[in-house]
């Protein structure tokens, strides 16, 4: 109980990634892509400036870096809509097993009241909470809710309806899973700006269980924030061919702009300086140097935030999640931590935690 209200928490995180690691062979065929040298040139340079090593995919890429090996990419021709989301359909169930069965759910099933899942790369249904359901025998009345579409901030949107649900019914224990297949939705494109906003993106996955156990990470608020005049500059559609996004160059400048208009608000008062651990979402480097800025935060205040996309780039909805967890590891007794992740809109949510 916090205040005379109950109060949820993150009592557990675990994630889980694909065995193909990708990065450089997609740089090496987004390069293909290009015909005029000096851009090629330019690429290859911002694309060693992106500050990532690694990522992972559901797709293993030939050798030469032409395609993928079952030819659901070659360099002359890209899958369209259904043939994406019957892939997403087909290999989402592996990793959420494997996050899952990390998280302990093996165990833990039967006793899960809510289910909420997040994810705006593919969409099936009867979907992947069916199939949560049955392989890890959760309850048929287990309440189900889909997040969808919200893009890199959808995590936080998750964790905010589980801590509504765990504040009303102080019995619930809420599985919320976050599953990301980025690298089904590559575009054919000549242009460097779409190639850098493809080369950030990544595949992973992230299961979470929230309760009213007083352990893990103590849930104490949360702050939406829109920025109108950008909804222009993160932009997520269907179209025949796949997921169309936007990625504006812009959206760093325009967050180091808005957010110390927004620090008050997203801190309920509190000062940066109170605040111990900052749980950004690694939206590419420029985002993160936009959040560092804007907030006027120290360097090492993001260094998990961008170890986590040095070693597995942007996995949309689970990367925060990422982060949180590898917070967990080594927080300490009662700091105190906000959440941030970004999405189209522009809009942005945030969390405050505390550790328990």
């Amino acid at each position: 109980m916090f205040g005379g209200v109950t109060q949820a928490h993150i009592n557990r995180i675990a994630t889980a990634l694909p065995r193909h690691e990708v990065h450089d062979a997609f740089r090496l065929f987004a390069g293909r892509q290009i015909t005029d040298p000096r851009v090629q040139t330019a690429f290859a340079r911002l694309a060693e400036r992106s500050q990532i090593d690694r990522r992972y995919s559901v797709l293993e890429p030939l050798p030469d870096a032409s395609g993928t090996v079952d030819a659901f990419y070659l360099a002359d021709r890209f899958p369209g809509t259904g043939a994406r989301m019957a892939r997403y359909e087909a290999e989402a169930p592996a990793l959420a097993e494997a996050a899952c069965q990390a998280l302990g759910l093996e165990a833990e099933g039967p006793g899960i009241t809510h289910l909420i899942l997040a994810s705006c790369t593919g969409f099936a249904a009867p979907g992947l909470d069916h199939w949560l359901i049955r392989r890890f025998g959760l309850p048929g009345t287990v309440e189900r809710s889909v997040v969808g579409f919200m893009g890199c901030q959808a995590a936080i949107n998750a964790l905010k309806l589980a801590h509504h649900v765990v504040r009303s019914d102080r019995r619930a224990r809420v599985l919320v899973l976050n599953l990301e297949l980025c690298s089904l939705h590559l575009q054919p494109s000549a242009a460097i700006e779409q190639l850098l906003c493809f080369l950030l993106f990544a595949d992973g996955c992230s299961a979470a269980l929230v309760t009213a156990e007083a352990e893990g990470l103590a849930l104490e608020g949360f702050h939406a924030a829109l920025v109108p005049e950008a909804a222009d500059q993160i932009t997520w559609r269907i179209g025949d061919g796949g997921f169309d996004m936007t990625l504006s160059g812009f959206v760093p400048l325009t967050l180091a702009r808005a957010l110390p208009d927004q620090a008050g608000a997203i801190l309920a008062g509190a000062r940066t300086e109170d605040i111990d651990l900052w749980a950004v979402h690694p939206g590419g480097r420029s985002v993160l140097d936009a959040v560092m800025h804007g907030l006027d935060l120290p360097e090492a205040a993001l260094d998990v935030s961008r170890a986590v996309l040095r070693e597995h780039g942007n996995m949309s909805s689970a990367t925060v999640m990422f982060v949180l967890e590898r917070m967990m590891r080594e927080a300490s007794r009662g700091q105190r931590g906000c959440a941030l992740a970004f999405g189209p809109g522009l809009s942005a949510e945030t969390m405050r935690f505390r550790v328990a």
